[in-house]
């Protein structure tokens, strides 16, 4: 024993694998858990052993496995709760939760008090995996501006916090809308995978810039000019009887385009047009000066040769923009950028109008710009000075409204503007 592990061992260590609980080392110290450590040799510092030391060499212990039996343990993989409450996963974990705390909403809701929501986000953060927290983390740093993939949460688990909040409202309280009470004030996007219907499965995504907020009519702003909004001098250009579609469902009609291109954009700049019609044959387009990931319509590429400072001013604040989508009930908007866009088309007043209305969509908002069913009946309506408008069109402004109830009374008043040419159904 001593030529193997030095002086000091008693005989039958080293075929043991270590020395005896109840045997003293040599240095003078009984040994704790087996093992022992080989003694200083002559003239090292400290000259003799120090009596009372202890062994520290792993050995095995009363009442346990030996030394290759617990390493087998340490060596096998750890499930995933036992993984989540590992010391150091655990650590990884609340970095991420931390960066997420660190990013809600600075003023909490009308119903919350500082800090209300707290346990039950961190509840709902216990319930995700480490791919869904990565996830979440992304999409709340990047507000939205980038691509980031859904965050799933099984369904049955949708309740789990003492407030009762579906994870999507909680989530969208704490990152985006702290004023919002109920799902159906949300509306998925295009770019989710729950969308349509298909996440009535066993999860549901929770990514908060997969999910829209509608817009709802507000009330006008007092009227800039002495022109009343009932005596605005709108003539109609044409009756255009009630036509039916053969088809029961009128988004079908509308799908059937000849070449695959539901719509164009026209890019205007108070009464002058930049750039080329843009012909859409995706399900959805993106419309932005800036943005760092995806493609689309990029207003920032269209060169004019002379812009005034308004329409600078008016560029500036286009930044992500919207996004078009076409769905089964009609073409719907979505604003992202971080100012307001005004839209109007002949399906957005109530039947019986003298004009198309024009409606304010506040950044996050999503609005149905244009609906098939009500489009069947629709006639094209003229106002002085603004042209004729086609009731297969939508025009949308960029931070800048319209109309009676302000200062500009018409579109082409407005320095930046979008025209949407939809295409007739076959």
């Amino acid at each position: 024993s001593q030529g193997l592990w030095g002086r000091g061992c008693p005989a039958g260590a080293a075929e043991g694998g270590g020395c005896s609980p109840a045997a003293p080392c040599q240095d003078g110290g009984p040994r704790r858990g087996g093992g022992f450590v080989p003694a200083p040799a002559a003239g090292a510092r400290g000259g003799e052993s120090r009596p009372g030391r202890r062994c520290r060499r792993p050995g095995p212990r009363p009442g346990r496995a030996g030394t290759w039996g617990s390493l087998a343990r340490h060596l096998t993989p750890l499930s995933p709760r036992r993984r989540a409450r590992h010391p150091m996963f655990r650590s990884r974990r609340a970095g991420l939760v931390r960066r997420l705390w660190r990013h809600r909403c600075g003023a909490p809701g009308p119903e919350d008090g500082p800090g209300a929501l707290k346990p039950a986000a961190h509840a709902l953060f216990r319930k995700l995996k480490d791919e869904e927290l990565e996830l979440l983390v992304q999409a709340v740093e990047s507000r939205g501006a980038g691509q980031s993939g859904c965050v799933w949460v099984a369904r049955g688990e949708l309740r789990g916090s003492k407030q009762g909040l579906p994870p999507q409202v909680l989530i969208c309280r704490l990152y985006r809308w702290p004023d919002l009470r109920h799902p159906h004030e949300l509306k998925r996007l295009t770019c989710c995978q729950s969308f349509g219907g298909c996440g009535e499965g066993a999860a549901l995504c929770c990514n908060p810039h997969h999910l829209s907020r509608l817009a709802v009519p507000e009330t006008p702003p007092p009227p800039y000019s002495k022109i009343s909004p009932f005596s605005c001098p709108w003539t109609e250009m044409s009756e255009r009887p009630n036509s039916s579609h053969p088809e029961s469902d009128p988004g079908l009609a509308w799908s059937t385009t000849r070449d695959g291109c539901w719509c164009r954009l026209a890019y205007w700049e108070h009464r002058t047009r930049v750039g080329r019609l843009y012909a859409v044959h995706e399900t959805s387009v993106n419309i932005f000066c800036e943005l760092p990931q995806g493609s689309g319509f990029s207003l920032g590429q269209l060169q004019a040769e002379r812009r005034s400072a308004a329409v600078r001013r008016a560029r500036s604040k286009i930044g992500r923009g919207l996004l078009l989508s076409r769905e089964r009930d009609g073409v719907w908007a979505y604003n992202r950028s971080e100012h307001p866009i005004f839209a109007s088309s002949p399906t957005l007043g109530p039947p019986g109008a003298r004009g198309p209305p024009v409606r304010k969509v506040l950044p996050g908002y999503s609005l149905q710009v244009f609906d098939y069913e009500r489009a069947g009946g629709q006639a094209g309506w003229r106002r002085p000075g603004d042209g004729p408008c086609d009731p297969n069109s939508i025009r949308i402004s960029f931070a800048k409204g319209w109309g009676p109830c302000y200062s500009r009374q018409f579109i082409t008043a407005c320095p930046c503007w979008l025209e949407i040419l939809l295409t007739k159904p076959r």
